[in-house]
């Protein structure tokens, strides 16, 4: 079967597991089909029901769509040129804007984590600005729970996304990190992993 998905003909069955695993993808206001929603489009498949229990197809999708924790070495890191023109460090009025900003693109837990940063005496959180001044992206570190040499959250908006912007806003976040002393940065709940592994070489903490 010919589909704008594959540049070789390919089975029915293929393209619908495809299909469904872009619908995850969406579902999720992602931009790129990663092995979680191909994961799901397999075993929510009819075609598995007669191989796999629920039991397994659970035990199989949590693990491989659990949000996972990941360490990047900044002691030796060499960092990347970034553009910085739309990236500056937070300053106190912006809470409220960024605040809100937090809770009606991402959760509203990352809004109260956001808002405790603010609290801090050094601020450690980044913004990234549009064209017109609105803020579309985040960074920050050191924030969540206190939790010292800890990354994030961080979050770009869908229409900024695959434009370098989360890169910057990461890179700012670990060159502090790195001045401060911390000789790694861990990345907490990291999604899509596949962005850390390129953006920072971060690797997957085992689960232990």
């Amino acid at each position: 079967m010919q589909s704008e998905l594959f540049s070789i003909t390919v089975t029915k069955e293929v393209v619908q597991i495809f299909e469904s695993a872009l619908n995850y993808m969406k579902m999720y206001n992602q931009v790129y089909v990663n092995e979680g929603h191909l994961l799901k489009a397999l075993l929510t498949d009819s075609s598995l029901k007669h191989h796999l229990s629920e039991e397994d197809k659970n035990t199989i999708l949590t693990l491989g769509t659990t949000s996972r924790d990941m360490i990047a070495h900044l002691g030796s890191y060499t960092f990347p040129r970034i553009n910085s023109q739309t990236i500056r460090k937070a300053r106190r009025y912006d809470e409220i804007m960024l605040v809100n900003f937090v809770k009606e693109n991402f959760s509203k837990e990352w809004s109260h984590t956001i808002r405790s940063g603010f609290q801090k005496e050094k601020l450690s959180i980044y913004i990234a600005l549009n064209q017109n001044d609105e803020i579309n992206g985040f960074a920050a570190f050191d924030v969540y729970r206190n939790k010292k040499g800890y990354f994030g959250p961080m979050g770009v908006v869908k229409t900024s996304r695959v434009k370098g912007v989360g890169n910057a806003l990461l890179h700012h976040c670990l060159r502090d990190m790195k001045e401060i002393g911390y000789e790694y940065a861990i990345i907490g709940g990291a999604g899509p992993i596949e962005f850390y592994e390129k953006a920072c070489r971060a690797v997957v903490i085992p689960s232990i």
